[in-house]
């Protein structure tokens, strides 16, 4: 019966809208969901690592920037290094001269040009001194210290006599410091134990 028939076919119609919806009308993807999310763990490393690159690069500039800030603090501080050791020998010749002149100044010595003299050796050694501290040389008193060998150098041992074994007895030639470096061992004597 032609009845049954459009029934039937009514009925193909109402599900076929009942179904799934057609692909037709789906917006087209070209990739699917599977290579996205593969895409987007792959951005994600990508940006972890250019973070951390970038991390490590700010990092490393800054470490230059600081070890070159430290190269100028020190060449402010220390470029005058071989100008001071050059002039601890004048030091050291005005000292010997000084003392010389006040052993030769006697008290009981009338020839006051001798006394003025030693005076004035003296004021320059005192002026020098302050100018070197200024500039931060300092000398050394290493007496009644322990050796250090990084400051002192040994050439010769004195017998303890009141002093610990170890100790710094008398300094031959004084040492100097610029700015708590070392610019010239100070030569020194060390007691040591008498062996009898």
């Amino acid at each position: 019966s032609p009845c049954v028939f459009s029934t039937a076919a009514q009925q193909r119609n109402t599900g076929d809208e009942c179904g799934p919806e057609d692909p037709r009308d789906e917006p087209k993807h070209p990739l699917s969901d599977c290579t996205l999310e593969h895409k987007a763990i792959k951005l994600e490393e990508q940006v972890r690592d250019l973070t951390e690159r970038y991390r490590r690069a700010l990092a490393d500039s800054e470490n230059v920037r600081r070890r070159t800030q430290k190269f100028v603090e020190d060449a402010k501080l220390f470029g005058i290094q071989s100008f001071c050791r050059d002039l601890v020998e004048v030091a050291d010749i005005l000292e010997k001269t000084a003392e010389n002149a006040a052993e030769e100044a006697e008290p009981s010595d009338p020839n006051p040009t001798l006394k003025k003299i030693y005076e004035g050796l003296s004021l320059i050694e005192a002026k020098l001194q302050s100018v070197f501290a200024k500039h931060g040389l300092q000398k050394m008193n290493p007496v009644g210290g322990k050796y250090d060998p990084y400051d002192h150098e040994i050439v010769c041992h004195v017998p303890a006599e009141g002093m610990p074994p170890g100790t710094i007895a008398l300094v031959t030639q004084d040492g100097y410091k610029l700015h708590g470096r070392t610019i010239r061992h100070a030569l020194v004597g060390v007691a040591v134990e008498s062996q009898e």
